[in-house]
């Protein structure tokens, strides 16, 4: 087996400069030969920067290209289409989040994985974020002893840069599948899971403040998981300026971590009668640092076999979240999450 996984890029668009900068700090086993997207400009410049080729279509690619491996970055409304064809390829295939945005797209999916050759993964970021594995190991050795509850809050002024295209497919709630929770929301409900454990039901509300988004841009949930304990779950994308928050807190019996976190860093602090004004556990780049372990865990699957931090069927959780939001925002009811 070759030492080096030779990738194709299926989507250059606004997160490919991360997983591409992730293998670049943390993925030396990697390669990244081919570049796909349907703006010819865009792949050929990722391919200039990794000495790929590029294309406009999977279907050339395949036919032309040199990969073993594909990174799918494409609007959800793609993920079934796309994920089948490369496992139809025999290609092994890492799939941005959500699985596909709705349950029955999953599972066949998921099902089509199952008779694959290749390494299924999704790609979850915040399963490797820092502060998120430090505050799990913190949580572990009993640093603020029995968690009572928890608060994820998703509160991000909205940015241009994850809007860029001309029609912007994020602004589409029928691409999408919803808004703010069923995307970017999943990265503040996977650490609730991995700290808290499995779901069981939610409510919640949403609401519609930016104009040119179809889907929800405001969340307001508490989620109830199987062990009885509850947390909140606050989603905000608004064009305008927030104050500093936490973007979790996590309270114990005998304290609280919190987590101040952003594109430009994150700290990790604990706070209990030995250090009422805080002390900072962990700090690192934050939400960058977590593509590179993400790709590295990809590799590894792919080069030596190794379990994956999370297999595919966990990112289910997230997105029946998502929806169970949906459907609580509709009927005013705890919905459950796994039924």
């Amino acid at each position: 087996m070759s030492n080096k996984v030779k990738l194709a890029f299926i989507g250059c668009g606004a997160i490919a400069r991360f997983h591409l900068d992730g293998i670049k700090s943390h993925a030396p086993n990697i390669d990244v030969t081919t570049l796909v997207d349907l703006d010819l400009a865009k792949a050929q410049a990722y391919a200039d920067e990794t000495g790929g080729q590029a294309f406009t279509s999977l279907d050339e690619a395949l036919e032309k290209g040199d990969f073993d491996a594909v990174d799918i970055m494409l609007p959800h409304d793609l993920h079934e289409k796309i994920a089948l064809q490369c496992f139809a390829a025999g290609k092994h295939v890492l799939l941005e989040k959500p699985i596909a945005p709705a349950l029955d797209a999953c599972d066949r999916i998921l099902s089509a994985a199952k008779e694959a050759p290749g390494v299924f993964m999704v790609a979850e970021n915040s399963q490797y974020w820092p502060e998120i594995v430090e505050a799990k190991q913190q949580i572990e050795a009993g640093a603020i002893g029995e968690i009572i509850t928890a608060r994820a809050a998703f509160v991000y002024a909205f940015d241009e840069y994850w809007f860029k295209e001309e029609k912007p497919w994020r602004y589409e709630k029928g691409r999408t599948g919803g808004g703010i929770t069923i995307d970017g929301g999943s990265h503040w409900i996977r650490p609730l899971r991995m700290w808290m454990g499995e779901l069981k039901e939610v409510v919640g509300v949403v609401g519609h403040p930016l104009a040119q988004m179809e889907g929800e841009s405001l969340t307001r949930a508490l989620f109830r998981f199987e062990s009885g304990k509850t947390a909140v779950f606050d989603a905000m994308m608004i064009d305008t300026v927030f104050a500093p928050d936490p973007w979790w807190r996590i309270t114990g019996s005998k304290g609280e971590l919190t987590i101040n976190a952003g594109l430009d860093g994150a700290e990790l602090w604990l706070w209990d009668r030995d250090n009422p004004q805080g002390k900072m556990l962990f700090s690192s780049p934050g939400y960058t640092e977590s593509f590179g372990p993400e790709l590295a865990d990809f590799a590894a699957a792919v080069l030596d076999g190794k379990t994956l931090a999370a297999g595919p069927e966990q990112a289910l959780g997230e997105l029946r979240a998502a929806l169970a939001i949906y459907r609580s925002a509709e009927t005013g009811q705890w919905e459950p999450v796994w039924t």
